[in-house]
């Protein structure tokens, strides 16, 4: 390794990709077109950088496979900031194994992260979280421990469980200032400005109020019987009755946890879990049985009793009863969590994440362009969604260190 691409692979390690384009801007060799890809990388232009690691992984000899192996992570790393979440993840497997293989334990740690990185963007956390048990951060170096430390935090926000995330967001800011690299020190602050924003709201006896992450854990974890919209479960401490896949039955639980311990009367419930206009001896007989089915399933956590005019939910052991609903309720609600992260996604990416069809998502995102909520750009294939831009500083993309040849 010769001393020029020694110094552009520090200077990437510092978050300097002009000074690394400096020393092999001109150079074409298989080492210095990998740095000169992850240069563009940390520079934004996606593109170019994709297309130099190709080249760089191609250029490298049979007996360099160490050094191709590096270059597949560094394109992994590029397909997630670009939200390519159809990029083959065999191949990153792949690589990981051959650099743990040989040795490399730095970078093999570090495909595992984009690995646990990816399954997060989708919600896979069962997935993530058994990565996470079995990766070592050990070996990883500063800034690739600062975005270990963001998937810990990621999938203790995503449990609920804020006080792992605060420890894991403080090993982050401490990995961050360690590295000196003021964008990842700006990462990891955004991040943590998750558990201050408001995670939910509140519906109780009639008045509301938005709920930090904190603030719902405890709700969760209390003796209150909680129809949770977040989620479409209703829950009483550890018993969790799931209506995600009855949404009749959840809105019907809903509506009457919303005026509990009031009756509701028989058209509000048929206009709200059936959209039922004007209401014949059919709907009543429906709501009847759906009303029964209720029943059935809230069984060991509340009762509901007919009244003169509709029906009534009681909770069981004297429970309270309130409704935990998302901050703001809207139709393509989980499409716009997506695009708030300031990337830009396409389609088939966000079919991926929400594990719906493509042509379902490409439907919503047409409403939402239609109410000037999102917006594209490209054609085709390369059309990209994202929120309409504000006035702030983007996240940088942040590369793992030099990809040069053993």
């Amino acid at each position: 390794m010769d001393s020029l691409i020694t110094a552009a692979a520090q200077a990437l390690a510092m978050g300097d990709p002009i000074g690394a384009m400096k020393r092999v801007a001109l150079r074409d060799d298989p080492p210095a077109l990998a740095l000169r890809g992850i240069a563009m990388a940390q520079l934004g232009d996606l593109g170019r950088a994709k297309v130099l690691l190709k080249n760089a992984a191609k250029a490298f000899g049979p007996r360099e496979a160490v050094a191709r192996a590096r270059c597949i992570v560094a394109e992994a790393e590029i397909a997630l900031v670009s939200r390519d979440l159809a990029w083959p993840e065999k191949a990153l497997e792949t690589a990981r194994a051959t650099l743990a293989r040989r040795g490399d334990r730095v970078n093999a740690a570090h495909a595992r992260n984009l690995q646990i990185r990816r399954l997060l963007l989708i919600g896979h956390l069962d997935a993530a979280e058994k990565l996470l048990a079995d990766l070592d951060p050990s070996p990883l170096p500063p800034a690739s421990r600062a975005g270990h430390e963001l998937a810990v935090a990621g999938v203790a926000i995503r449990r609920l469980r804020t006080g792992q995330a605060r420890e894991a967001l403080a090993r982050a800011a401490e990995a961050a200032h360690r590295a000196n690299i003021p964008a990842l020190a700006v990462e990891v602050l955004d991040a943590a400005r998750v558990l201050e924003a408001p995670a939910a709201r509140l519906i109780d006896g009639g008045s509301e109020r938005l709920l930090q992450l904190e603030e719902v854990e405890a709700l969760l974890a209390s003796d209150a019987l909680v129809v949770d919209a977040c989620r479409n479960v209703v829950r009483a401490g550890v018993e969790i009755v799931p209506l995600a896949s009855r949404p009749v039955l959840f809105a019907l639980a809903r509506t009457l946890a919303e005026a509990a311990p009031d009756d509701v009367s028989r058209s509000l419930l048929l206009a709200r879990a059936f959209r039922a206009r004007h209401a014949d001896e059919s709907h009543r007989a429906r709501l009847r049985v759906e009303i029964g089915r209720l029943r059935a399933a809230l069984a060991s956590l509340a009762e509901l009793n007919a009244t003169s005019r509709g029906f009534a939910l009681t909770p069981l052991h004297g429970r309270k009863v309130v409704v935990l609903t998302p901050p703001v309720e809207e139709e393509h609600a989980s499409l716009l969590a997506l695009l708030s992260d300031g990337e830009s996604w396409s389609s088939t990416a966000l079919s991926i994440a929400l594990s719906t069809s493509p042509r379902t998502v490409q439907r919503a995102l047409d409403a939402l362009s239609e109410a000037g909520k999102v917006q594209f750009f490209g054609n085709g294939r390369a059309r990209r969604w994202m929120m309409p831009p504000v006035v702030g500083f983007p996240t940088t993309l942040l590369l793992p260190g030099p990809l040069p040849s053993d």
